[in-house]
């Protein structure tokens, strides 16, 4: 039986000043993870020993120049830069900024030319990364631009599934951009992705409400019934096991959460405050929707304990396997669709 080929796992270190390095190095330290995967990490081989030095770690890491060059049980690290970076732990810095996204755009490059399987993304500072060639509040949206179809933050574990109409948007401006088109848009991106990406076949899912008790029949507002409610009713005409939309505030609380495979939040903090309450460190940020598999963990920079080996690498590694089950999942869905006449079983003759 031919061996399976191990999944080849593309890592940008994020922001150096933040907990990400420490989470790199910690989980690759391990070298149970190389039974599962490849890693290749997108940094320099001065700050990977920089790191390795800090944290009194024994990682083993294998110098490449290139992804392709990259050797099964090993951890691989591509130089992006071959510069010294100067890390101060726990400080906001534009230079260490520029240093994430050199990483991330290397890592997005060679996903894109299959060079990697997956993308796992470690944690960035969305301010200091901000400059004239790169304008973009957050990894989504960069991996929207530089990948094919349309990107969908959502945030996933084991028991919860979290996905957002509207992401990184200030709320005075959530309710103009939530159209029936986006509405249409974001499930079937969600509906998709249940069904290739998590091998549920009949997916389940819950929408909330725009406003506070669904607009208490227009008393808080008239979106849930003028916008959210018609477009529901269309959606659920496709076939599509669509519910709601539900009242936001006791819809966790109530654990009806459980009778879905998914939830759809029309806002940021609607779905991300309950999700990181009841998934935090075990949670992962999958951007759905894309052509490619990035994942990252559900938390972010975390200066307060930069540097000090305090991180908890839960969330990273959670990242890494669910990037890798995935990639199965999908291979597994185009190889049953793509030519569903070569598993008809043959005619007795």
């Amino acid at each position: 039986m031919e061996k399976e080929e191990k999944i080849k796992i593309g890592i940008s270190i994020g922001d150096l000043n933040g907990i990400g390095g420490e989470l790199v190095i910690k989980t690759f330290e391990d070298n149970r993870m190389l039974e599962f995967c490849t890693p290749i990490i997108y940094a320099s081989v001065k700050t990977v020993a920089f790191l390795k030095r800090h944290f009194q770690s024994p990682l083993d890491f294998n110098k490449i120049q290139k992804a392709s060059q990259a050797v099964d049980s090993k951890v691989n690290v591509v130089s992006v830069w071959h510069e010294d970076v100067k890390i101060n732990f726990g400080e906001e810095d534009p230079k260490i900024g520029e240093y994430a996204i050199k990483s991330l755009q290397a890592a997005v490059e060679d996903l894109k030319n299959d060079q990697i399987d997956v993308l796992v993304t470690a944690p960035i500072n969305k301010h200091n990364i901000q400059s004239d060639a790169f304008k973009f509040p957050g990894h989504t949206d960069y991996l929207a631009q530089e990948l094919e179809g349309d990107s969908l933050m959502f945030m996933v574990s084991d028991d919860l599934k979290v996905g957002l109409l509207t992401d990184h948007v200030p709320v005075s401006e959530v309710s103009n951009q939530i159209t029936a088109e986006l509405i249409e848009k974001k499930i079937s991106i969600i509906y998709k992705s249940l069904v290739q990406d998590f091998s549920i076949r009949m997916p389940r899912i819950a929408v909330l409400g725009i406003n506070p008790h669904t607009g208490d029949n227009g008393v808080i507002g008239s979106e849930d019934d003028t916008v959210l409610r018609p477009a529901l009713e269309t959606i659920k005409k496709t076939g599509k096991l669509v519910y709601g939309p539900y009242s936001a505030d006791s819809f966790f609380g109530s654990k009806n959460y459980k009778n879905f495979d998914a939830i759809v939040a029309t806002y940021h903090d609607q779905g991300l405050i309950p999700f990181k309450t009841l998934a935090f460190g075990n949670g992962v940020n999958f951007t759905a929707g894309l052509n490619k598999v990035r994942t990252s963990p559900d938390h972010g920079t975390a200066y307060e304990i930069a540097g000090k080996g305090e991180a908890d690498i839960t969330s990273f590694k959670e990242a890494i396997f669910s990037g890798m089950s995935i990639f199965r999942n999908r291979k597994m869905n185009q190889s049953l669709t793509s030519n569903p006449l070569l598993r008809q079983p043959k005619k007795r003759k």
